[in-house]
């Protein structure tokens, strides 16, 4: 790892931790293909509320994991957390994969979940406590990329398992297989991550600290200027954090700032399952079938979509730490909105068993094509970016923590009532999301501060000195150089210590 530069190492760690959010974005793409199968609708016979909890048990069994994984990430730390998360979702998937009764399923669905939720949890709050503030978001944005690309390598497993495995349980049993094969790689290569910088302070470890730092920043280099004004930084803001705040929950609460945040992620990570994305993820085959697309076609179709996604993922991540995350959280929302509508008025028109127009279709592909794209470049990497950055040391893993479980909470809920609202009010479910998203607009322009290029440690700054409505304000007279002024003095430092030692060999 000394060959390699900082940013590359960062990288590395980043994008081996992000294995977590693949093994999440697989689930998403797997489990359309697989309660679609005729041979899992043999075995098991499910009815729409049994197909929905297949479905809803995974993210229940996540809102508990995402509430566990808070107090684990503070007392076994990042890593340790993350290998927890691990162990979970091989057990659930072994369950799954062998499952012989919906009963076996269903509690395999939710120890895999437990899993999950613990990984979406702890792996961007890992990943922003190790990047440099210049790829913060970059680096996070690796949550939402391995999602898609998760769901991408699932669709098309579950496509060729579907068309190709008709006569064998194989058929649903293979994709569900596949998945503990990431679930264990990521298990093992966490041993060989760093452990966050921040959780040592926190613990007392200053001089594992300083050596995770300068191995994250400088090939090793524990005398770097950077270096040792982070160190310092993250030194001052923990004690500062230990002497004026406590350490629980109930400080999410109590303090004002530490509320606001709380507040926003909570309702950014609602927002996000609002836009109607798990809808479209966990049932696209009963939702193309409305407008009387074949189920073999549909997951072919899904997969195309999230090749796009995966396009549009690398956008976000090249594009995040210019442009910021409140514009385009905004934009991507508005537009949301726009594609909902038009595949409202696509099946309001041309109704299911009514119509079978060839136009109509490909419009109503292309559209939720184009809903996938917008979500994945802006709402989708977001979410998990902002949350993750928020937050003081003292108070992250709590308050990730809380807004996972939200974000899991509303998932579990759009999973179990999509089947039954589809069948019940069909297109006219689509307007919820309509009105969601241009009320998740709305909501940003007023509320959400902007975060890019903050170092964590000047995040309480942002949300104690400026007005909960941000609107038409700046807040860059306020943003604090602490760090700035941190790395000059170093620089300044080393530059007389150097002059120093020229005056006294002469």
């Amino acid at each position: 790892m000394a060959l390699l530069s900082p940013k590359v190492y960062q990288w590395l760690v980043g994008v081996f931790a992000s294995l977590g959010a693949f093994l999440f974005g697989y689930d998403l793409g797997v489990i359309a293909a697989v309660v679609a199968s005729n041979t899992f609708q043999d075995a098991f016979s499910p009815d729409t509320s049994t197909e929905g909890l297949v479905v809803s048990m995974f993210t229940a069994g996540a809102f508990f994991g995402a509430g566990a994984a808070g107090p684990l990430g503070d007392r076994l730390g990042r890593r340790g957390t993350i290998v927890t998360g691990a162990v979970f979702f091989l057990l659930g998937g072994g369950l799954q994969t062998g499952a012989h009764d919906i009963h076996m399923m269903w509690t395999g669905r939710f120890i895999s979940g437990i899993g999950v939720g613990a990984l979406c949890m702890i792996v961007p709050l890992y990943q922003a406590e190790l990047a440099h503030p210049s790829i913060r978001g970059t680096v996070t944005a690796l949550q939402q990329l391995m999602i898609g690309i998760g769901a991408f390598v699932a669709t098309w497993v579950g496509w060729g398992c579907y068309t190709n495995l008709t006569t064998t349980s194989a058929q649903w049993r293979i994709p569900l297989a596949i998945q503990n094969i990431p679930a264990l790689l990521l298990a093992l290569l966490t041993f060989l991550f760093p452990e966050s910088p921040r959780w040592l302070g926190d613990k007392g470890r200053d001089e594992d600290m300083l050596k995770t730092l300068a191995r994250l920043h400088a090939n090793h280099n524990v005398d770097d200027p950077f270096v040792r004004a982070e160190y310092e930084q993250i030194k001052a803001a923990i004690s500062h954090e230990h002497h004026n705040e406590a350490k629980s929950y109930m400080e999410l609460f109590r303090s004002k700032s530490s509320f606001r945040r709380l507040f926003l992620c909570c309702a950014v990570q609602a927002s996000v399952q609002m836009t109607g994305v798990s809808a479209i993820q966990y049932y696209s085959p009963r939702i193309f079938e409305q407008i009387g697309i074949a189920t073999d076609d549909t997951l072919k179709y899904q997969g195309i979509s999230n090749g796009l996604a995966i396009i549009a993922q690398i956008c976000a991540m090249l594009l995040v730490d210019r442009l910021g995350r409140r514009w385009p959280l905004i934009g991507g929302s508005l537009f949301n909105s726009v594609t909902f509508i038009i595949a409202a008025v696509l099946l309001a028109k041309f109704p299911p068993g009514e119509s079978n127009n060839l136009s109509a279709q490909w419009g109503f592909i292309v559209v939720t094509w184009l809903y996938n794209f917008s979500f994945s470049a802006t709402n989708g990497p977001l979410s998990w970016i902002i949350c993750a950055e928020v937050f003081d040391t003292r108070t992250r893993a709590k308050g990730v923590s809380i807004t996972t479980m939200v974000s899991f909470a509303f998932n579990t809920m759009i999973g179990q009532v999509t089947p039954e609202a589809m069948e019940s009010v069909g297109y006219r479910f689509y307007f919820l999301f309509v009105v969601c998203n241009i009320t998740n607009a709305i909501f940003f322009w007023a509320f959400l501060p902007e975060t890019k290029g903050r170092p964590l440690e000047e995040m309480n700054e942002l949300f104690s000195s400026n007005s909960w409505f941000v609107a038409g304000k700046t807040t860059r007279r306020h943003h604090s150089r602490d760090l700035e002024n941190r790395l000059h003095e170093k620089e300044r430092e080393t530059v007389e210590g150097s002059h120093a030692e020229t005056a006294e060999m002469k």
